[in-house]
């Protein structure tokens, strides 16, 4: 079994991880069972995928550690988080990620999530003070657009769950999306990477269209969706792509 890495071990850029690293995050079993897979991944998937400079590491090893936890892929998460780690997310953003996906792959994803990494973190020497504030002080609303927002959620939805359109206002409008650990450009992007790990493109065009509001380019977008094949499937990727393609071509026009 190939073993995690100490953060004291090597230094590594934030934008670059190389090959021999990556490899920590594949079993010893896959060459032993699927030789063919091992090989894919090693030149393929890590010599290849992971090296592109289309779509920073730092942000390939963010939405791969929230697709493992959309799709409860506990098994294989702490050496994702240490890799996420050597590529430069912070402790405080991967915490901040695995609360901001219990809203949106649920609250049992999210806490198996935040089981599987704790030894991570205690051998990295995180501590408390490392971690989000349980009450920020909340980056600024912008109350035009979130009102519009609102409005038509409980125009849309008012009568099927008061519920539903009340804790969305107050839970993530207000609160969640307005919190500091994660820049809005990351939250956005861990939201679209859950979208696509959990085959719901229809929830896209929004989470997307945001995403490039907080600072998404296109092509950090089209690359996203390449390496994310690799890690939740083609067909669910290719699910993506019309709702992605319309979205471009929405604010291209």
């Amino acid at each position: 079994m190939k073993t995690l890495f100490a953060a004291t071990a090597f230094t590594l850029s934030a934008t670059s991880i190389a090959a021999q690293d990556l490899s920590t995050t594949l079993p010893d079993a896959v060459g032993q069972v699927a030789p063919a897979l091992e090989a894919y991944s090693e030149t393929e998937l890590f010599s290849n995928v992971w090296q592109g400079d289309a779509f920073s590491t730092r942000d390939r090893a963010l939405v791969t550690f929230a697709a493992m936890v959309t799709r409860h892929e506990t098994g294989r998460m702490a050496e994702h988080t240490a890799l996420a780690l050597d590529a430069g997310v912070t402790p405080s953003e991967l915490s901040e990620t695995i609360t901001h996906l219990a809203f949106y792959s649920g609250w049992g994803n999210a806490v198996a999530a935040a089981e599987a990494i704790a030894p991570v973190f205690a051998e990295r020497g995180v501590v408390a003070d490392d971690l989000p504030a349980i009450n920020p002080e909340f980056l600024p609303l912008n109350e035009e657009a979130e009102a519009a927002c609102q409005t038509n959620v409980e125009n849309t939805y008012g009568e099927v769950s008061q519920g539903v359109v009340d804790n969305t206002e107050e839970l993530l409008f207000l609160d969640l999306w307005l919190r500091p650990a994660l820049e809005p450009r990351d939250r956005s992007l861990v939201t679209v990477a859950a979208l696509i790990a959990a085959g719901q493109p229809e929830q896209m065009t929004f989470h997307l269209n945001r995403a490039m509001d907080n600072g998404l380019t296109q092509d950090e977008a089209g690359e996203m969706l390449a390496h994310l094949a690799f890690y939740t499937g083609w067909p669910r990727v290719f699910s993506a792509m019309p709702v992605a393609a319309q979205v471009f071509e929405s604010r291209t026009n």
